[in-house]
């Protein structure tokens, strides 16, 4: 806890919480995996491990689970509670770098993607690079879900992808919105053809 509020003060716009997430919320978050055919996980700002304890937990020892966590303290954290479990692969790195991080692990996709990362706080260019790769590391088929304290970026997210789905999670502080989304059949389109995938301001 006293970790999590430091690295907050020290970099509120990239945590963009007070305290760790809930079980509740990581159980929001993870519902939607269907974990016995899913070959590829990702999640973004892992922070720390909330919800890859809950993943790691529950997947299949041969299910790929790359973990990409850009702050240097929760990667540690991270590192040491998760090294050396079967298919985690932990990254000190950005999420903008999802893709090329999917290549290095032999996949073309991911099946589920969740987040961490606080969209409202983030710059827009940073949540529009990491968008955009995420619509392509997800493809047809994949789901992204991410969590947000208000719903203040759920029509820039709409620009993204299509919300399937929308969870209030009471039982976090503070209370939660959990967004399920898919990728939107105009830009699988685009995606599919290798074309760039064109969003509104």
């Amino acid at each position: 806890m006293w970790q999590f509020l430091r690295e907050y003060i020290s970099n509120p716009d990239t945590i963009g919480a007070i305290a760790p997430s809930s079980k509740h919320l990581a159980v929001s978050m993870t519902d939607f995996i269907d974990f016995d055919k899913t070959g590829c996980i990702v999640e973004y700002g892992a922070g720390t491990g909330v919800f890859t304890r809950n993943v790691a937990a529950r997947k299949r020892p041969d299910t790929a689970y790359i973990v990409i966590e850009q702050n240097g303290r929760f990667y540690e954290i991270l590192r040491k509670q998760f090294h050396g479990v079967p298919g985690v692969v932990l990254i000190h790195g950005d999420a903008r770098n999802v893709c090329g991080f999917l290549r290095e692990q032999g996949f073309r996709h991911a099946d589920y993607i969740i987040s961490g990362l606080p969209f409202t706080s983030l710059p827009q260019q940073v949540s529009h690079r990491i968008l955009s790769q995420t619509q392509k590391a997800i493809g047809m088929e994949g789901v992204f879900t991410t969590f947000q304290y208000t719903l203040l970026r759920k029509t820039f997210l709409e620009n993204y992808f299509n919300i399937q789905k929308i969870v209030r999670v009471w039982r976090n502080l503070p209370p939660a919105y959990v967004l399920h989304m898919k990728l939107k059949p105009c830009h699988a389109k685009q995606i599919s053809a290798g074309g760039a995938v064109r969003t509104k301001n």
